[in-house]
């Protein structure tokens, strides 16, 4: 079974008991924790991916570093996963257990790039372009880029979809007529 499919699995079942025993939200906190650990510091990434690290080492390191400071059913869950050997899978179910809270509380991820930092102002007009899209029953979560590469505008990607209308994209299609002209 390819660790896509065992993520999945592992993420649906947490999901499922963090909501039948009331700790969504306080899961959800650790496993966004886990997951900006697995992002952004490289060793630990590393450690969990280690084959030549026994399990039962990793389950020790990971004891002394997450006992005090994970909600216990989030503790429990890391003891399953070192136990059964699958602590190496840990980052792709982290990645799909915030999916599947997104999913489950109507959370829509929002990307918008633009030239320069948005203000309260414009945040709200994304927000509020983006709720027309994917509909009023969802909530917008808008994650805000700067690239100074577009010139001007904004590129807005939400799912699949994306709207372009920057300048640097402008330019590229007056480029393309101008060429085939």
């Amino acid at each position: 079974m390819s660790n896509y499919r065992v993520a999945v699995r592992y993420a649906n079942s947490l999901i499922g008991l963090a909501i039948e025993t009331k700790k969504l939200e306080k899961v959800r906190s650790d496993m966004e924790m886990l997951d900006q650990l697995c992002r952004e510091l490289k060793p630990f990434h590393n450690f969990l991916k280690n084959p030549i690290i026994n399990n039962y080492k990793k389950w020790e390191i990971l004891r002394k570093i997450f006992k005090s400071k994970i909600d216990e059913l989030t503790y429990k869950f890391l003891e399953i996963l070192t136990r059964k050997n699958r602590e190496n899978i840990l980052p792709e179910i982290v990645e799909q257990f915030l999916i599947d809270y997104r999913a489950y509380k109507k959370i829509e991820r929002v990307n918008v790039i633009t030239p320069v930092i948005l203000d309260e102002g414009l945040k709200k007009e994304f927000i509020s372009l983006a709720g027309k899209i994917v509909g009023a029953d969802k909530t917008i979560e808008l994650i805000e880029k700067k690239d100074e590469g577009i010139v001007g505008g904004y590129i807005l990607r939400i799912g699949d979809k994306q709207i372009d209308d920057s300048i640097s994209a402008k330019l590229r299609e007056l480029r393309k007529k101008l060429i085939v002209s």
